[in-house]
């Protein structure tokens, strides 16, 4: 671990901020330590589609050091002031062959994420535009408050859902009219937290048997 830790190298990236590109050589991967970053992919005729964001505390890029000679799938940029971890991926693939513990954590960790990204396909795939948008807004609400910021900017928002943005903009003018929600800005108010539940309840059922 000390050998890992010696290798490990802090990156500050600014907002927009490339990290990564797209099919760039896969040599290390990073833990984020504050700020945001967006891995996606592009299409060849350029279109972006919006992966994930990941947050303070996760990892990202680590299962491609299984791979021989691995290319990033995705880019990954800053969506605001962002500092990351940087660890080589070959000195850490070498210490897991000494370290079966460590191994099964990761393993346990890509597992769960494998899990949740299942779990998305079916949002997407068997789910409307509107039940995604619903689901999406009671995730992102706090327990015991209706009044939340949008994490991210609403593009961002509508490409992690596979919505087009006018999509998405028609979906939040249709809730703010029926009096389910308002929206300012980036902040969302909850007025009717139960029309809110009825209309993400589809995406809610999905089964959790994997």
């Amino acid at each position: 671990l000390r050998r890992i830790a010696s290798h490990a190298v802090r990156v500050r990236l600014n907002e927009g901020d490339a990290l990564f590109e797209q099919g760039d050589p896969a040599k290390r991967f990073y833990l984020a330590l504050s700020g945001q970053i967006k891995l996606f992919r592009l299409s060849p005729a350029g279109n972006e589609k919006v992966i994930d964001i990941v947050g303070p505390g996760s990892t990202f890029g680590e299962a491609l050091m299984f791979l021989e000679r691995p290319h990033y799938p995705v880019g990954a940029q800053a969506l605001q002031a962002t500092e990351v971890l940087s660890f080589d991926a070959l000195d850490f693939a070498d210490m897991l062959k000494g370290s079966v513990e460590t191994c099964f954590v990761m393993l346990g960790s890509m597992s769960q994420r494998l899990r949740m990204q299942l779990r998305e396909i079916d949002e997407l795939s068997l789910h409307s535009a509107t039940c995604r948008v619903a689901s999406y807004l009671l995730k992102q609400a706090p327990v015991d408050s209706d009044v939340f910021e949008l994490p991210v900017a609403k593009q961002v928002v509508a490409s992690r859902l596979s919505v087009k943005p006018e999509t998405f903009s028609r979906i939040i003018k249709s809730l703010s009219d029926d009096r389910v929600i308002q929206i300012a800005g980036s902040r969302v108010t909850i007025l009717d937290r139960a029309a809110l539940d009825v209309v993400a309840e589809t995406c809610a059922a999905v089964r959790d048997d994997y």
